[in-house]
């Protein structure tokens, strides 16, 4: 075993780590999507495999037979591996960095196979036989990562079995069966909402158009859909019933640079004011136009209840500033004659995104507990109520304004950890210090984890 071979091996541990943890765990959630219930099962028996490999290499030398059934199980385990490149692809779109890790960790695999087989070859030519070996801190390294990778592969073999008893997430039924079929366009159709917003409104027989950038992304929505790339593909006698903008930068997809901002202020702006002059040459117009708004638009430290008739005013976060210019030119579609609403979106809930979906790792693993003090108040929302209530703002013509998309039972952060791993069956006792956050987040953990909206849905409750 020289050098060499010692530090690819090392290499594919630190590339197989970073792999699991940053795509398998926190970024792809496999262990929460029900779809990946046999990939799951494969990354267990793999990591079995690595378990037992890993601790041989460590201590033993393998002679005679023994370096045969270990050339057995490295075949094997490549014969895994492939079957588990198939299912990946069949099952789910990689991201680029996945795809990339993904070649690296073979190219190295290759070049440890080319180093290892003639050291199993040569240790196949002794008598047979396990011989103990010590190779100090590289043993006890190896020993560590065996019982790592042995661990999360108990934890894949687990979750595939959890999977097989999660209930599907299937749109049919979700909305009212019979209703008057509408013609609706949707912004933003393959995000976290959109993606089950089209797929309930389409089950239930409605007519829907997706604009999207990503054609390739929008052929997975699991509904009959209509897509086009461009507002200028619809002509001028296309009839619309209802317009659902609900497309714009993902304000969590990084930290709230001025450069990130902008960009999450001005997709939104710039989407209404498209759908703006788009309604403007059609010539029939939708009856209803809902904008995707967020409670972030009443600021971040409302300890006290407040409904839709709150006065809005300016509070120095982001949140409030950028929520009330959206909501600003969105509401400049009533002079075309367009029912509007604002609908106001809590925090949505659901294990397939979301604030839940970012909660589920650290809790799985029994490292979750409150953020901060926990004393801030959450207005949540699940995804399927969300769905519903937007279908019921396009139905009821009597609903229009700001409307608060979010549960009638805000609770403090602290309740909701300890809600979470009760329902995971796990403990909640692990804080995430403030400070550490707003070191690490800055102002986007102050607004979105840290920030206290106790807001209620009276326009809702109402109708």
């Amino acid at each position: 075993m020289t050098s060499l071979l010692w530090t690819l091996i090392f290499l594919q541990i630190a590339m197989g780590a970073f792999d699991t943890l940053f795509h398998h765990e926190f970024t792809e959630r496999l262990a929460w999507r029900k779809s990946q219930a046999k990939e799951l099962k494969l990354h267990a028996i793999r990591n079995g495999f690595y378990g037992l490999i890993f601790a041989g290499f460590g201590w033993l030398e393998f002679h005679g037979l023994f370096a045969y059934g270990l050339l057995t199980l490295l075949a094997i385990e490549l014969i895994i591996t492939l079957m588990d490149f198939v299912e990946e692809d069949r099952s789910r779109l990689l991201p680029a960095s996945e795809r990339v890790a993904h070649t690296l960790m073979a190219l190295n695999y290759g070049s440890i196979l080319v180093l290892l087989v003639p050291v199993l070859l040569g240790w196949g030519k002794n008598p047979s036989a396990l011989v103990g070996a010590d190779y100090g801190p590289v043993s006890w390294a190896l020993l560590a990562s065996a019982i790592a990778v042995t661990l999360f592969g108990l934890r894949d073999w687990f979750a595939s079995l959890r999977l097989a008893k999660m209930p599907t997430d299937d749109a049919g039924g979700l909305l009212a069966a019979g209703a008057k079929r509408k013609a609706v366009l949707i912004t933003g159709g393959t995000g976290f909402v959109g993606s089950k917003l089209v797929a309930a409104l389409a089950s239930a027989g409605h007519d829907v158009t997706v604009l999207t950038r990503n054609i390739a992304r929008a052929k997975e929505l699991a509904a009959p859909v209509k897509l086009i790339t461009d507002l200028s593909q619809l002509p001028d006698d296309t009839k619309l019933d209802a317009i659902v903008s609900l497309a714009g930068h993902p304000i969590a997809s990084g930290l709230w640079t001025a450069k990130h901002r902008r960009k999450v202020m001005l997709s939104r702006l710039h989407m209404n004011r498209r759908l703006r002059k788009l309604v403007d040459r059609l010539e029939l117009k939708p009856e209803v136009f809902l904008n995707a708004s967020a409670i972030g638009v009443y600021g971040i430290a409302q300890a006290q209840p407040v409904d839709e008739s709150h006065v809005i005013a300016p509070d120095g976060s982001f949140s409030n500033r950028s929520c009330a210019a959206v909501e600003h030119e969105a509401s400049k579609m009533q002079a075309l004659g367009v029912r509007t609403i604002n609908l106001r979106i809590g925090l949505v809930l659901d294990t397939a995104g979301g604030p839940l979906a970012q909660m589920l790792v650290p809790f799985d693993l029994g490292a979750g507990g409150r953020l901060g003090s926990g004393q801030q108040w959450m207005s949540w929302i699940s995804r399927d109520d969300l769905v519903r209530l937007i279908d019921h703002c396009i139905r009821d013509t009597t609903i229009t304004g700001p409307v608060n998309a979010t549960a009638p039972t805000p609770v403090q952060n602290k309740t909701y950890a300890k809600a979470l791993g009760r329902a995971m069956h796990r403990p909640a006792l692990i804080p995430l210090p403030a400070l550490i956050l707003e070191k690490v987040l800055q102002d986007f953990a102050k607004e979105l984890f840290l920030g206290s909206q106790n807001i209620l849905p009276i326009a809702a409750l109402q109708s």
